[in-house]
Formats: structure tokens, sequence, C-alpha cells
């Protein structure tokens, strides 16, 4: 109880988003770091090869994987205080794992000369394709590693695989590109993809070495491996879907505006989701191991929510502000002038998206509590039609623009209805705690939202400067004060404050 309530301490979330923000920042430089060679030794045709490559295979990695990746999380968190249930977790899991990883490689293997067709037009990279298969398999193994060393809350040991791995991919892949030029591409990746797979597996015997996993037994793990592939399948489902809605609001802007329309949210949406995404994904590495420890005590699931609504309202609300006043800034960096016009739509985002923050906490609880129909049913259809719907209708009505605030009336939408469901469905109720951060967020949101309007530039800027300053002032103080009520603070399975 007391390792519960260490990791759910202010301290201990603060850490490890910490830890794993600093990975997904170390891991965009890297990336940013490698595209800057690419262009340097292999120019734009290719980049758009190796683009080509890169989007080929992480398509069949998700279709591989079976959406696994978090039911195995999921599995294994619930599983870390009893050493029997974690071994079998460990031991199905891998095995699934690497199964999956063998099938998306002879997958790509027996396809390779139909990839290269459909990807290039001809047959010439065939052999390519083929040798692809392995970057394949070390990438959906590496990957499954990775679900198991989050599922074990493994903090430490998986930011510094990920950042060794990482690190040892970008420095023997740089040599390829400017040995071999775009022969190098495929090698490079195969070697990106081992050195990952590597440290995560050994960072994972490592974390493991007290609590091996159980030989695999078909007849005795059959119950946990339908468990585990149905609902691998179910996140796979809403994924596609999430997939769809976006194509076809995507074709609906194309057939109602223009192609440049269409580049236009693309790009206002890459850059706000890049922005903000690795906020997300670290929140994400982190709270839902934690959610899913607890997730059979609605009080602890209460207290843990809370906690992380609290952090995520402090956290965000600087960033999300940031956005809003530096958007023509980040514009001009990232893209060109000319996408300028995108900046109202950006900012639209950027304020929907921090109700998005606001409502991460609780997206998460009826996929650790197992309702599988529930979170089918708010995130597959519920979620993906409420977005279809506002885009359409206000894009229609106001353009652009319009699916900005599509955004906003989406995100604030769900945040109600999750609320609502959760609080019926689970008992849970926001702290007087969360519900005062909860409005620090919106009020600073809102105010720096209704300034970006402000025709007369100079007083525009003061104002958004202005209240920038407060919602970093007053969340670091916040995140402070949150931290010195540790000590004070109830455990997890407590009645939050």
């Amino acid at each position: 109880m007391t390792k519960s309530k260490n990791e759910n301490s202010y301290r201990s979330i603060l850490k490890g988003i910490s830890a794993f923000g600093g990975v997904q920042v170390f891991q965009i430089l890297i990336n940013l770091i490698r595209g800057k060679f690419v262009a340097m030794f292999l120019g734009p045709a290719g980049m758009g090869v190796s683009a080509l490559f890169t989007t080929t295979a992480t398509t069949i990695q998700q279709f591989s994987s079976l959406g696994l990746n978090l039911a195995i999380v999921k599995e294994v968190a619930a599983s870390r205080d009893n050493p029997g249930s974690l071994s079998t977790a460990l031991g199905v899991g891998r095995r699934l794992i690497y199964t999956t990883a063998f099938l998306g490689a002879i997958a790509c293997l027996v396809l390779s000369r139909f990839l290269s067709r459909a990807t290039f037009g001809d047959e010439s990279y065939t052999g390519w394709f083929a040798l692809l298969s392995l970057m394949i398999f070390f990438a959906v193994a590496g990957a499954g590693e990775l679900s198991l060393l989050q599922g074990l809350h493994a903090v430490k040991r998986l930011s510094l695989a990920s950042l060794v791995g990482a690190s040892a991919g970008l420095l023997f892949g740089i040599p390829l590109y400017w040995l071999f030029g775009v022969s190098g591409i495929v090698p490079a990746m195969i070697i990106l993809s081992l050195s990952t797979f590597i440290f995560y597996l050994h960072s994972v015997r490592s974390e493991t070495k007290d609590c091996p996993g159980a030989r695999f037994a078909w007849n005795e793990h059959r119950p946990l491996v339908r468990k585990l592939i149905a609902l691998g399948l179910l996140l796979m489902s809403t994924t596609l879907i999430g997939s769809l809605v976006n194509w076809l609001i995507a074709t609906f802007i194309r057939a109602n505006g223009s192609v440049d329309t269409v580049g236009l949210y693309q790009a206002a949406n890459s850059l706000t989701n890049q922005y903000v995404g690795m906020v997300f994904a670290a929140m994400s590495l982190d709270y839902f191991p934690r959610l899913s420890a607890a997730a059979s005590d609605n009080r602890a699931v209460r207290d843990i929510a809370n906690r992380q609504t609290e952090i995520a309202s402090l956290l965000a609300t600087p960033l999300i502000v940031l956005l809003i006043v530096s958007s023509p800034l980040i514009i001009r960096i990232l893209l060109t002038e000319s996408f300028l016009s995108v900046t109202p739509l950006m900012r639209w985002m950027g304020f929907g998206i921090l109700f998005r923050a606001l409502m991460f906490p609780l997206g998460s609880i009826a996929f650790a509590k197992d309702d599988r129909k529930l979170f089918f049913w708010l995130e597959g259809i519920a979620g993906n039609a409420l977005t279809l719907g506002f885009s359409l209708v206000l894009f229609h009505i106001f353009g652009l623009t319009g699916l900005g605030a599509a955004v906003l009336a989406d995100c604030a939408l769900c945040l109600l209805i999750y609320y609502i469901v959760n609080r019926r469905r689970y008992g849970f109720r926001y702290s007087g705690r969360s519900l005062r951060c909860m409005f620090f967020a919106v009020a600073c949101g809102a105010s720096a939202f209704g300034c970006s309007f402000i025709a007369t530039e100079w007083l525009s800027y003061t104002l958004m400067g202005l209240i920038l300053a407060i919602s970093i002032t007053i969340g670091s103080a916040g995140l402070l004060r949150l931290i010195r009520s540790d000590k004070k603070a109830p455990s997890a399975g407590e009645a939050p404050n």
C-alpha cells in the first residue's frame, strides 16, 4: 500500500510526467536531427522515399500489433501487487508481442512486391520492402517491451532505455545516409528499431529479474489471451474510426472548399497537436498504469483522477496560453508567412485542447476498469460522432475558423458527457481543489483567447502577455503547494479533499 501511495503522490506524478516529457522532447529533437541529415544527404527525392517507407511501416505496425500494447499495459499494471498474476501477465504478454511481431514481419515479406507497386508504382523496391520486414519485427517487439515497462511503471528504466535506444539509432544510422544515400534508408530504419528493442528488452529483464514471466501454456492461458486480444481489437477499432472521421472531414473540406483549404487545416491541426502532443503522451505514459493498478477501487480511482486533473490543469494552462499568444511566431518558424491566415484557427484549437486536457483524466477510467462497451461507445462512437458533426456543420457555416470552433465545442461537450457518465457509473466526483484548478485553467484560457480578438495589436499582446505571466506564476505556485500537501494528503483509496 505504501508503494501505491508513493506512486500516487503529487511529487511522484510530477516526476513521472517530467521524465516522460523529457523523453518526448528528446525524441522530437532526434527526429528533427534525423530529418535534417536526411535532407542534407538524400535531398527532396530521398526525403520522399524515406517518408513513403516510414508511412508504410507505421501502417503495418499498427495493424500487426492488434492494439495489444495498451491492453498489456493495463493487465501488467493491474497485476503488479500479485507476483503470480504478474508472472502470468508478463509471460502471456510477451508471447503475444512476439507472435504479432513475427506475423507483421511475415506479412511485410510476403506482400513486398505488392507494397512496392502500391507505394512506388513499380516493383523496383520489392527487395527493400522484404528487408523492411526486419524493421517491422523489431519495431513491434520493441513497442511491446515498452508496454511491459510502462505497465510495471518503471519510470527511470523506461526513460533511460528510450533515450539510449534513440541516440544509438541516430548515431549508427547517419553514416548510412552519408555512405549509401537512398540505399541506406531501410538499413537505418532497421538499426533504429533494433537498438530501441535491445535497450527495452534489457530494461524489462532487469526490472523483472525477481519475477520472470511464466511459461506459456495455451490451455491454461487461453482466457487471458482472449481478453487481451479483445481489448486490443477494441482499441484498434476506435483508432480506425477516428482515422475514418479525419478522412471524412478532409474530404468534406475539399468538396466544399478547396485543396488549399485542406492544406491550411492540416497545417494548423498538425502544429497544434505536435505542440501539446508531448504533454498528453507524457501524462498518458505515467497516468494509465497507476489508474489500472487501482481500477477495482472506485474511491482510489476518484483520488487518482482528481490528482491528475489538478496537475493537468496547472501544467497545461501556461502551455495553452503560450500557444494562443505565440501562434503567429510558431507559424513563421515552422511553416511560412503564407500560412499566417490559420492563426485564428490555431487559437480556437488551442482553447479547445485546454478542455481536452481537463477531460483526459476521465477518458481512461472506463478502459482501466475493463468496461469495454462503455469505452467503445464513449471513445469510438460518441466522441467521433461529435467531432464529425461539429466539424461539418461549423465549417459549412463559418468556413475554416469554424473548424477551430468545432474543436472547442467538441472538447467542452465531451468533458461534460464524460463527467456525467463517470459520476453515474462509478460515483466519480471532482474534489474542491480540482474544481478550483479547472476554474483557473478555463479563466486563463478564455481571457487569453478573448484578448486575441482585440483589434489594437499592442494592447492585445500586452494583455495576453500579462495573462501568460499570471498563468505561469499561479500554475507554478499551485504545483509547489500540491507537492507540499503530500504529507497531509490522503492515500489512494481514501476520500479526496
